[in-house]
């Protein structure tokens, strides 16, 4: 019996340090992915694997838990350092969550009914909703993103208003002062709205003043606001005010990781859709 009680007590202490040294080891890759990305700005997936000598897998969980504490950001095939005064390029972000936008665009499309009039303003997951709205019909859609004016082109039933503006070429977005005039003469059923970034308080901010005071009018336009924006927007700043959740509608998301904001929407009337 006492022999058995060693070999327990021995296979025990095994484990535990086991799993320190799997600990200490987890740390080291950290603390290296963010002494990569310090130096370069971005990091891959891979080109960390094969340094590091672990699986893609391996790495790939290390980057959604440095990117959940804020340390990082997700883009496509890696990870770039966060920015509170710039926003990631067009081509990181349209890949960044794909599948989450296709779901949560697909609910947004579903609060839309026929023969409805909306807004549409520049951001990758609003271009989602765009295409999860080619079944609809009798639709008139005012958008300042000539991206969402090209994919309802293909919706023959629905007519596509372009606010006029300065063209961003980045990411095909319509900006200004021009383009803020231009919605002022609309009153529409829905706007559907994107953000950079959530604050925890619930203001919903973004990167380019421009670009806000045109959501900030769309928002004045619109009968009902819909937000729609994954999980990952809560662990990202910007400088730019555009509005408050207590001024959205509806907020259609994947994740809301605090348990005072779902209460805070519920006090001023937001409806949240979790999408799965």
């Amino acid at each position: 019996m006492g022999e058995i009680c060693n070999f327990l007590a021995l296979s025990l202490a095994l484990c535990s340090l086991m799993r320190k040294t799997e600990h200490m080891k987890t740390d080291d890759r950290h603390r290296h992915i963010r002494a990569c990305a310090q130096a370069d700005g971005k990091v891959l997936a891979t080109d960390l694997a094969a340094k590091l000598g672990v699986a893609v897998q391996t790495i790939r969980r290390d980057l959604r838990q440095l990117c959940a504490a804020g340390a990082l950001e997700r883009v496509h095939g890696g990870a770039v350092l966060p920015s509170g005064v710039s926003n990631i390029g067009y081509g990181d972000r349209r890949a960044s969550n794909r599948e989450a936008k296709i779901r949560i665009a697909r609910r947004a499309a579903q609060l839309i009914p026929d023969n409805a009039s909306l807004f549409l303003n520049i951001g990758t997951t609003t271009e989602a909703v765009a295409h999860a709205l080619h079944n609809h019909r009798n639709l008139m859609v005012v958008t300042n993103n000539l991206n969402v004016a090209n994919i309802l082109a293909n919706n023959p039933t629905c007519d596509v208003v372009v606010a006029g503006g300065r063209l961003r070429r980045a990411d095909g977005g319509l900006v200004g002062d021009l383009a803020a005039l231009a919605i002022d003469r609309f009153k529409v059923d829905f706007a559907v709205i994107g953000t950079s970034a959530i604050d925890l308080s619930g203001d919903l901010l973004d990167f380019d003043p421009e670009e806000v005071r045109v959501s900030q009018q769309v928002i004045k336009a619109a009968r009902a606001t819909i937000l729609v924006a994954d999980g990952t927007k809560f662990t990202r700043k910007a400088p730019v005010k555009i509005a408050s959740l207590a001024q959205v509608d509806h907020f259609v998301t994947d994740r809301v990781p605090s348990e005072r904001l779902i209460a805070d929407c519920g006090d001023w009337g937001t409806r949240i859709a979790l999408v799965q």
